[in-house]
């Protein structure tokens, strides 16, 4: 566990290293908030700026980095993944939806500035998005995007998540939900970061496969989180996955069972990553960031 947590350090130095320089380019990106219509480019930064990890632009730095990439196409992409996430969470705090009065310690951005407004800016972050990942000058990319976004992706992994509450349904479907709504968008971000440098198409695929086993882990300890934090730890309504009835794996297999099944997929995930050549201990070392987010 001393190792892991000392993996874990040094992906925190380098996500906050990525954070910064992704934070710059998010505000010449996003529309200023004198610009007409100012409540909605206000509402867009307010949720974009209200904190968070900046796991997805750093996984595509990562990726990017680690196949050689060189410009700047990746800020683009950097910028296009966190408004989509963005965009994700802000839909998935509606009152048609979660119904979450706290995001990141602030309240939701329909709380803050009314449901109509809410849901504008979260459409107009998507918009955005595709505007920025065209600007990367890679159809590929693009495409990618699109396939993780769409219904064989995070929405279908949304939508699928909304239909299961308050029913039992198995493990499969909880994964099918996880792999969707979670890991679809982690493994996009090392996918396009993979793609803009060059990366083969095997290459593509280990970094893809070891994002699927990451994206999992993630949403998982998540679950793990929502039981065993406060609401001041997590910075939104702890216990909100129990009280909707929502399919966690806590809920299916318990809290250890699902410890164990982070720490198997953190393993997974390293054997992803064996046999590309250069330097994945970044990529190692974010993997360990993950799983040790809980005890």
């Amino acid at each position: 566990m001393q190792n892991l947590q000392k993996e874990a350090d040094l992906a925190r130095d380098y996500l906050e290293k990525i954070a910064t320089l992704a934070e710059k380019k998010f505000d010449e990106h996003l529309p200023p908030e004198t610009d007409i219509p100012c409540n909605l480019h206000k509402a867009m930064r307010y949720s974009v700026f209200a904190g968070g990890k900046r796991l997805r632009p750093g996984l595509a730095c990562a990726a990017f980095e680690l196949f050689g990439g060189k410009g700047d196409s990746i800020w683009y992409a950097t910028s296009a993944l966190e408004f989509l996430h963005t965009f994700s969470l802000i839909h998935d705090d509606l009152p048609c939806i979660d119904n979450d009065d706290l995001r990141r310690g602030k309240p939701t951005a329909h709380k803050q500035f009314g449901e109509a407004t809410a849901v504008m800016s979260g459409d107009a972050l998507c918009v955005l998005a595709f505007e920025l990942i065209a600007k990367t000058g890679n159809p590929q990319a693009m495409e990618s995007l699109a396939h993780k976004l769409g219904t064989y992706g995070m929405i279908g992994g949304e939508m699928t998540d909304i239909d299961s509450e308050g029913k039992d349904v198995s493990l499969e479907v909880v994964d099918y939900i996880h792999y969707h709504k979670t890991a679809a968008l982690i493994e996009a971000s090392l996918v396009i970061g993979a793609q803009l440098a060059g990366a083969s198409e095997s290459d593509i695929q280990k970094v893809e496969a070891y994002g699927r086993s990451i994206g999992l882990a993630f949403q998982i300890v998540d679950d793990i989180l929502d039981i065993v934090s406060t609401t001041e730890e997590l910075g939104k309504d702890a216990g909100s996955d129990i009280a909707s009835g929502k399919a966690t794996y806590p809920a299916l297999v318990g809290l250890d069972n699902s410890r164990k099944k982070a720490q198997e997929l953190y393993e997974e995930s390293l054997k992803h990553l064996e046999g590309l050549h250069g330097d994945t201990s970044v990529l190692k070392a974010i993997a360990a960031f993950i799983i040790t987010r809980v005890k």
